[in-house]
């Protein structure tokens, strides 16, 4: 890339155009300063001067009318001596000159009272050059004329220290400014062009790719930190399919191919219509199961990704927990389990029939796994109450448990430990609860019950 290729780029960067409208506010504003400064500082020395005129000019009139003329001739002429005196002229009615210190005033100058400016020469001037004064004229008794004034080369000398190195000022704020604004514009697009790098390399497929971070905490780390947390869950979604698919053509295809061959095997050896019906009625079970399987699948789908957060609503989760208990009950029963309850009025914000089923697969869970390993009867507690500002339901269970390190596999997708393998079920249910919980910014945890185990579902309350 060319220089000039390289700074069009920076110019038509947002980061380069604001700092250059920042500089343009500031430019503007630094010279609106400057110049009002100059302006307030001439019209003060103006109003300075124009004070010490009128005190003078009042001053030679009451000494005119004190001593006359020739008294203020003579004030005039010691004044005149003076080093950076004032200028001075009076004139007869005539317009004869009787005491000066100039020359070559304009003709009629002295003709009207007020104030003015007026170019002079000096009598002691080498050259033609003129210089520029303010003076006030009065008309004195008898005709005669006087004029007093002050050169103002010294305001304007003081009007241009002040202007030259604002003037400087503002050009070193424009080159700095512009300087900065390339050196920021550089940093930025460093910043942005390892940002872009970065998706390059994610879109190309790789999505461990990870946005760098500088350690600052600056706007572009905060973008950074949100944009990895985003890539983690993407990755974590897309593994998820992953194994999902894989579990999908792993778990599956057993009851498909069991599906496949009793069809096979009813129409190869059935006879009669018993036998008929018998295919079909295993064919529909078989079916059902599989109905249940993607129904499940679609359930941890929606809850994953958040749709049902449309639906929610205040609800109490004890009076959930208490419903479904009493629906297996029965079960419990038929099974050799005794179906303890123990919950408290808990409100929270959710979905109730997502917390209707997590606290079903979990208490179905407890039955299927719940029984003790010498046969005796059994005991299932579920207990809800409020710790804090969480929701606590726990289902205890008497069964073998699971083993610590299997706890946290139990949640993935069609895990299913060897110990249950041989009881009906797609390992689909906790899967679902961990899902539930996670909507709902909750959490889903097993301890050692000894014996038994302890499944804890912690969610916010209200």
């Amino acid at each position: 890339m060319t220089f000039f290729a390289h700074l069009a780029r920076l110019v038509r960067t947002t980061a380069f155009k604001l700092l250059a409208a920042y500089l343009l506010v500031f430019a503007v504003f630094a010279v609106s300063v400057i110049v009002y400064t100059a302006w307030h500082t001439r019209e003060l020395i103006q109003g300075q001067v124009a004070e010490d005129l009128d005190r003078e000019v009042r001053f030679l009139a009451e000494q005119y009318r004190i001593g006359g003329i020739q008294r203020v001739v003579y004030v005039i002429d010691r004044r005149t001596r003076r080093p950076g005196s004032s200028i001075y002229m009076i004139t007869n009615f005539q317009g004869e000159v009787l005491a000066t210190n100039v020359s070559d005033l304009p003709i009629g100058l002295l003709d009207k009272e007020g104030t003015r400016f007026t170019t002079y020469n000096r009598p002691d001037d080498a050259g033609l050059k003129s210089h520029v004064a303010f003076v006030q004229a009065l008309i004195l008794p008898g005709g005669y004329r006087l004029l007093v004034g002050r050169d103002i080369e010294e305001r304007d000398t003081l009007r241009d220290l002040v202007a030259r190195p604002a003037q400087w000022a503002v050009l070193l704020i424009v080159v700095l400014g512009l300087a900065g604004g390339v050196f920021v514009t550089r940093r930025v697009l460093k910043r942005i062009d390892s940002m872009t790098a970065t998706a390059e390399t994610i879109m190309a497929g790789n999505l461990s790719g990870r946005l760098a971070m500088t350690g600052t905490q600056d706007e572009f780390d905060r973008l950074a930190h949100s944009l990895n947390a985003m890539l983690d869950r993407i990755e974590g979604l897309m593994q998820g399919l992953k194994e999902v698919s894989d579990n999908i053509a792993h778990d599956l295809k057993t009851p498909l191919t069991r599906l496949r061959n009793r069809s096979e095997e009813a129409l190869r050896s059935a006879r009669t219509e018993d036998d008929w019906r018998a295919a079909l009625e295993d064919t529909i079970e078989e079916s059902d199961g599989l109905i249940r399987t993607f129904d499940a699948l679609l359930m941890i789908a929606r809850a994953e990704a958040g749709q049902a957060r449309a639906i929610m609503s205040d609800l109490d989760l004890g009076e959930i927990a208490e419903s479904v208990s009493e629906l297996y009950e029965p079960l419990a029963d038929e099974q050799g389990l005794d179906l303890v309850v123990s919950v408290m009025p808990v409100p929270i914000h959710g979905v109730k029939e997502l917390l209707a089923q997590a606290v079903s697969n979990l208490i179905d869970n407890a039955i299927k796994y719940g029984r003790p390993v010498d046969g005796s009867r059994g005991r299932i507690a579920v207990t809800l109450a409020r710790a804090g500002g969480e929701a606590v339901l726990t289902v205890a269970d008497t069964g073998p448990g699971i083993p610590e390190v299997d706890r946290e596999r139990v949640v993935e997708r069609f895990v299913r430990l060897e110990a249950s393998r041989t009881r009906p079920g797609s390992g689909l249910g906790l899967a679902l609860v961990g899902a539930v919980a996670r909507l709902h910014g909750g959490s889903l945890s097993f301890t050692d019950g000894a014996p038994g185990l302890v499944a804890t579902l912690r969610l916010p309350a209200k």
